[in-house]
């Protein structure tokens, strides 16, 4: 990735619905080459999809949690694959320290976090469950300049 790529994926974030025409205007370059470049990212895995921010409490998502999961060390990749399939799971991190996976993820109440949750600690490998609810959110925005 040169300069220009990365001038191309910066507008992206804040603007994933501008066209390539749009684009090479404010960046002065023809509208073939943003084409061009965008399709290169995106056959290389750099520009992975296109997704809308949503609010999620407009959708009745009111309830983030965090939380820390230890599982067995011969099955956390599993362990790990299966969580990231459930729904409400917005993010899987295999991390370092005490605990083997953090999980954040959505909920309408506590009740759906509580079968969430309880859902969790029924996967045979998973030994332990420490569970954080969100009361604010000061930022939630996975795009970097």
């Amino acid at each position: 990735m040169d300069e220009t790529d990365r001038l191309i994926v910066k507008n992206l974030l804040v603007d994933a619905r501008i066209s390539a025409r749009q684009l090479a205007l404010r960046l002065g370059l023809s509208t073939v080459t943003v084409l061009s470049r965008i399709k290169k990212m995106e056959k290389e895995g750099v520009i992975r999809g296109y997704a809308a921010r949503i609010d999620h409490d407009m959708l009745g998502y009111t309830l983030t949690a965090v939380i820390e999961v230890v599982a067995k060390k011969s099955a956390l990749a599993g362990v790990e694959e299966r969580i990231a399939e459930i729904p409400n799971v917005c993010a899987v991190y295999d991390v370092t320290g005490s605990t083997d996976t953090v999980v954040v993820a959505k909920f309408r109440d506590r009740a759906e976090l509580s079968v969430f949750v309880k859902g969790l600690s029924s996967i045979p490998s998973v030994e332990n469950t420490i569970t954080h609810v969100v009361l604010n959110t000061a930022k939630e925005d996975y795009r970097l300049e």
